[in-house]
């Protein structure tokens, strides 16, 4: 199993639009490692993990359900 996860496995376990994941990422909230000349991004599945746990324990007021 790998231990990288892609953009949208990570904003599917977060319950989150991949934009947010994105916008996260660039501001420097989550960590992700671009891969490939086009910049895709990976995430380390340990640190993910780590987020997720602090993001349940803080504050979900800048978390987007992507609802309307």
């Amino acid at each position: 199993m790998s231990n990288m996860l892609t953009l949208r496995e990570v904003a599917r376990l977060l319950h989150v639009h991949p934009n947010t994941l994105r916008r996260w990422s660039n501001d420097g909230k989550i960590r992700a490692y671009r891969i490939t000349e086009r910049g895709d991004r990976r995430f380390k599945r340990e640190e993910v993990a780590r987020f997720l746990a602090d993001l349940n324990g803080g504050d979900h007021s800048d978390r987007e359900t992507g609802g309307k």
